[in-house]
Parts: structure tokens; C-alpha cells; sequence
């Protein structure tokens, strides 16, 4: 890598653009925000980074409570708030300071509970411009159980004034790092339609039969 002034120089240009730093995060890169790209980093999300060519430099990287991710040769950089868009752009910039035009990708995947009436609940990283069915699919799908037109966003226990289907973008809507994608179980009447359909025929076809008699 060069010298520290020119690195410096470089995350100063842009410093105008960047996120508030907190007060521990003072030391890092600062990043600008663009603000054309609504997809934006949070702490508890991780960065899937892909360097052509570069495996040791490429994966997937937690961003902590901070806002603050470890790169490979990179460092430490603050990332809260910061666009996809922003951040591929000065990695493009850090990294051309050691390789020859690098070619870098970076998706934001974030971090939502699956929960309710799936095959396989639990937490999964999910890229925000996938959809429902997406996210719905990392979880084993639907159970039988389950609405397949329904679902709920829940925060903190409560729940989001938020419509979504399957065909819902994930980057659409208001979600958040520890948001709930919840699939809201079918009603008893609804689970039990042909056992219900079948008892109301048995209970026709007796009483058809006691009044015919």
C-alpha cells in the first residue's frame, strides 16, 4: 500500500459526503454516503465482498454493534449508513493502491429472523434485493400450515403498517438488521376445510336419510 498522507487524502475528499463518526470510530475510514442508492449498511449486517481474481480479499464480513467492518489489507473502516455504491467505490480506491484496475463487488446482505409458519425458522443474511420468496425459500419455504398471501414485518414485538407478498423486494420496504419476517398461521376452518367438507356431507347424507324414513 502507499504512504498513510496519500490514504488519508483520499477518505478526506470525501469526508463532506460521509456519516456522523462516533466517537470510537474516529481512527477509521470515513465513507461517503450516496445518497441515489437506498440499499445502506447497518450494524449486525454483513458485507459479501468479491475481489476478481483475489480469494484471500473476498467474503463475507460482519459489520459490528459500531458500524465499523474489517477488510483484508483494508483495516478497519465505518460503514454505518454508507451505500453500497459508496463503499465499492473507495474499496475500488484502497485496493488499486496494491493491484493492477481490481474489479470488486459488494452486496449488503442483512440480517432477518424467518419466523412462524416456515419448515426451518431461524435467522438468515439475506441479500435486500431479493424478495419475500427469497427469504421465505432460505427458510425451507411455507409449511403447510402457513398463509401463502399474507406476511408481517415485526420490529421490537410490534408489528409494521406494511403490506407484503411474496413478490415483495426486501429493499422496498422499511426493514431494518433483527427485523422479523413473519408467516402468519391459516385459520383452524381454513387448515381443516376437507375435514370440515366432509362432515357437513356425512351430516347431510344422515339427515337426508331419517327424513326419507
Amino acid at each position: 500500500m502507499r504512504s498513510r498522507p496519500l490514504h488519508l487524502a483520499l477518505a478526506g475528499a470525501l469526508l463532506a459526503a460521509a456519516a456522523p463518526v462516533p466517537a470510537s470510530a474516529q481512527q477509521e475510514q470515513a465513507i461517503p454516503v450516496n445518497a441515489r442508492v437506498n440499499v445502506v449498511l447497518n450494524p449486525g449486517d454483513r458485507v459479501r465482498l468479491k475481489v476478481w481474481r483475489e480469494p484471500d480479499l473476498s467474503g463475507d464480513f460482519q459489520v459490528d454493534e459500531d458500524g465499523i467492518v474489517v477488510f483484508p489489507k483494508v483495516g478497519r473502516m465505518y460503514v454505518q449508513r454508507i451505500s453500497t455504491d459508496s463503499l465499492k467505490e473507495m474499496l475500488i480506491a484502497l485496493y488499486a493502491e496494491s493491484l493492477r484496475s481490481p474489479s470488486v463487488e459488494v452486496t449488503v446482505l442483512r440480517r432477518v429472523s424467518v419466523l412462524g409458519s416456515v419448515r426451518a425458522p431461524g435467522l438468515y443474511y439475506v441479500d435486500p434485493t431479493n424478495t419475500v420468496a427469497d427469504a421465505l425459500a432460505l427458510a425451507g419455504g411455507i409449511s403447510p400450515d402457513g398463509k401463502q398471501d399474507q406476511f408481517e414485518l415485526i420490529r421490537a414485538g410490534k408489528r409494521l403498517p406494511i403490506k407484503l407478498t411474496q413478490d415483495s423486494r426486501l429493499a422496498d420496504s422499511p426493514m431494518q438488521p433483527g427485523d422479523q419476517l413473519w408467516v402468519p398461521e391459516r385459520s383452524w376452518l381454513s387448515r381443516n376445510a376437507t375435514v370440515v367438507a366432509a362432515a357437513v356431507t356425512s351430516l347431510a347424507i344422515i339427515l337426508t336419510a331419517t327424513f326419507v324414513h
